[in-house]
């Protein structure tokens, strides 16, 4: 664990789960791609909740922000050694469209890096609500497909709480 979360924090993360998988979550996956995808979410989510706890300047964001990297960190974790006992690949790093998204997240602060961050957050949380309901359904490996069940509801309510969050950014912008 200490290892992939040390790459998790070091690496630079994305801003949100970008239209890269948009194309994936129509397809079903392989229980190792999910592993593959479901590893990227969690690192792109521990990284931007540690850079959004700094830079947002809501005090809402920066709650749901902690929350991301407790919650993601935890079932980074619980991944990590479920890949590992498969020998499936993990995510280490960041994609270059990954990279570029977070650079223009970085450029931000205030009420848009607020607002940005959070919409990444519903975009990139409707993508893997999509994925692990895939998963959870079509799995072929049991344990992958029971990680992928016990995770989902997690998910969803990250989904839930990004979308009320936003909302309420844009209710004190007017």
């Amino acid at each position: 664990m200490g290892k992939w979360m040390t790459y998790g924090l070091l690496s630079l993360a994305v801003f949100g789960l970008t239209s890269v998988w948009a194309d994936d979550s129509s397809k079903a996956l392989t229980d190792e791609a999910f592993v593959l995808k479901a590893s990227e979410g969690g690192l792109a989510e521990v990284n931007l909740g540690n850079l959004a706890a700094k830079t947002a300047s809501d005090p809402g964001v920066r709650e749901f922000a902690r929350m991301m990297v407790k919650d993601h960190t935890k079932a980074n974790s619980e991944l990590l050694a479920l890949a590992n006992k498969k020998s499936f690949k993990v995510a280490r790093t960041m994609d270059t469209d990954h990279q570029k998204d977070f650079d223009k997240l970085t450029k931000l602060s205030g009420a848009d890096f607020d607002s940005k961050y959070m919409e990444g957050q519903i975009k990139g949380h409707e993508l893997m609500v999509a994925i692990f309901q895939k998963e959870s359904k079509n799995g072929k490996d049991e344990e992958v497909k029971q990680w992928a069940e016990k995770t989902l509801p997690t998910v969803k309510m990250h989904l839930q709480m990004a979308k009320e969050s936003h909302k309420k950014l844009k209710g004190s912008s007017r």
